[in-house]
């Protein structure tokens, strides 16, 4: 026997036998042949049964364990109960889900709160087969676990919330190094100590001919993003004067950045509160109300109790009360601007956490209509709709001494980006009246109002207001989720405005719109180098 196989494959196997003498024929094997019969299993084939059993075999799971559940009450045995489910139609499915609805319809709130629920679904399911219990009781348990577990994510959302605003009241340390780096560099570099303005730009500080913009701030970076962001828009930047007004620890560092990083076409002046001279009036009035915010933040401080943050509105109140806005010096003195420049008749006023995007010129050239406050009231998503929010969403109208003077559904004017007519001011009587409200608030044991410095002042310029318009201003881009959707509408807006805790230059800040604020820091400056601020 002789085995003949081809070099180029097995594509065929022949055999021969020689006998004595006989000739046998060969014979040939060839393997496509012999396997043409037989049907091929591929994974082209096994895939789309792979596929369906994948989509199947969890309803078939589901579908037996409610079985198992029902075979506790209306079966003999689970098997048999389990072979009716699967053969005999959908009745038990129908009878099923009737008695899983009204099981969980009638558990009661009340006994789900009193109920030691198991902590997982797996919990559950252990004792549901280790001690058979009826399809009431899984429903009962199910719903009292679904209930706590609400319970609990509610609870953490709030407790996430507070631990966001606690955020904003920190200061960064790359903030507190740059008033460090430059209080030194105020100490030991004389370049750092010369006199803001120059001694030849002294007489525009009162000169009316020229565009004066005030800004009260104690947070060198963002003045210095105000202050670039405002000239680089500006149409005429040398017609302006900035005046900064901060306190007595911020003086120096304040006064040596914009000393040694000096403005090239406008003028600017840093003062201190403390380098003011007022008159013994003025004083007794500002310790006055300095000492009554002090008793609000002290009555909110020392009443929060741990339950307190669980409730939304209290939560709110509370932070409030104790945010950074409620607990600053400058922000209380805006209601003494006029006594701050008594030799300027008309302003700008800009919070520190905005950022100027177009030529805002036309602001100073504003008729004001015999008004003292330029604000923006209206807005562009319509007439009904407010730019920021309702008067009742500061004041409190279940009291008379609010609902008999005031219209609950009002829009309330922003702050941040105002014109302010201080003549106009001088005349009225809006700094009485906002002393005047907050006797009467501490007096009604400060239910009036919510916490806030908007609220007085939204009551002491009542019927000052004039409405401009609303591109001037844009606001809320400081809150949790600042609605950006609209690109346009941001870009187009001359001022934008942080309004809210997520300050720009915290961690916290929006990704989306912090963008829109780094661009106008001075990131290769040397001191913010050093401090690893970074636009």
């Amino acid at each position: 026997m002789k085995f003949y196989i081809s070099t180029s494959g097995i594509k065929r196997v022949t055999i021969s036998s020689s006998g004595a003498g006989k000739a046998a024929s060969p014979t040939t094997f060839t393997p496509t042949a012999a396997t043409a019969g037989t049907r091929r299993i591929t994974i082209r084939t096994l895939l789309p049964v792979v596929l369906v059993l994948g989509l199947l075999l969890p309803f078939l799971f589901v579908r037996v364990t409610f079985l198992v559940l029902e075979s506790a009450t209306s079966c003999s045995s689970t098997l048999d109960c389990i072979g009716r489910g699967l053969f005999s139609g959908s009745d038990s499915s129908l009878k099923l889900k009737d008695e899983l609805t009204r099981a969980l319809v009638e558990a009661k709130e009340v006994e789900l709160h009193n109920e030691d629920g198991l902590e997982s679904f797996d919990e559950l399911v252990k004792e549901m087969t280790s001690k058979r219990q009826d399809i009431k009781t899984f429903a009962f348990k199910t719903k009292a676990m679904l209930s706590r577990m609400e319970r609990k994510v509610q609870s953490a959302r709030q407790r996430e919330s507070i631990y966001w605003h606690l955020a904003s009241h920190g200061v960064p340390k790359s903030l507190h190094c740059l008033c460090l780096k430059l209080a030194e560099e105020y100490a030991v570099n004389a370049m750092a100590r010369i006199r803001l303005p120059p001694p030849e730009y002294v007489s525009r500080l009162s000169d009316p001919s020229f565009h004066h913009l005030v800004l009260l701030t104690d947070n060198i970076l963002a003045a210095s993003v105000v202050v670039s962001s405002t000239l680089e828009n500006l149409a005429n930047p040398e017609k302006l004067v900035i005046h900064i007004v901060t306190d007595k620890k911020t003086y120096t560092p304040m006064h040596a950045w914009f000393a040694m990083n000096p403005v090239k076409s406008a003028v600017v002046e840093v003062k201190g509160l403390h380098q003011y001279d007022w008159s013994q009036e003025v004083n007794v009035k500002v310790k006055e109300m300095l000492e009554i915010n002090r008793l609000i933040w002290s009555h909110y401080y020392n009443n929060l109790k741990e339950e307190d943050i669980e409730h939304e509105s209290q939560n709110k109140r509370y932070l409030e009360a104790l945010s950074p806005g409620c607990l600053s010096l400058l922000n209380h003195l805006r209601i003494y601007i006029p006594e701050l420049f008594p030799n300027l008749n008309k302003i700008v006023f800009l919070d520190d956490d905005v950022v100027v995007q177009h030529d805002i010129s036309s602001l100073w050239e504003m008729d004001l209509n015999e008004k003292v406050v330029g604000a923006v009231v209206s807005s562009w998503c319509g007439e009904d709709c407010c730019p920021g929010k309702n008067f009742k969403d500061y004041l409190n109208f279940s009291h008379t001494a609010v609902s008999s003077n005031f219209d609950h559904d009002r829009c309330a004017w922003l702050y941040g980006m105002n014109v302010f007519d201080l003549e106009a001011w001088r005349m009225s009587n809006i700094t009485e009246t906002y002393h005047e409200w907050l006797k009467l608030n501490l007096r009604n044991g400060l239910s009036l109002w919510y916490p806030g410095v908007t609220a007085p002042t939204l009551i002491a310029f009542e019927g000052h207001v004039h409405p401009i318009e609303p591109s001037f201003h844009l606001d809320g881009l400081g809150f949790r989720n600042p609605d950006v959707s609209d690109r346009q509408l941001l870009e187009a807006a001359a001022v934008i405005h942080f309004s809210g805790p997520a300050k720009p230059w915290l961690e916290i800040g929006n990704p989306e719109v912090r963008g829109l604020w780094n661009k106008h820091v001075n990131s290769s400056n040397n001191f913010m180098r050093k401090c690893r601020i970074m636009g």
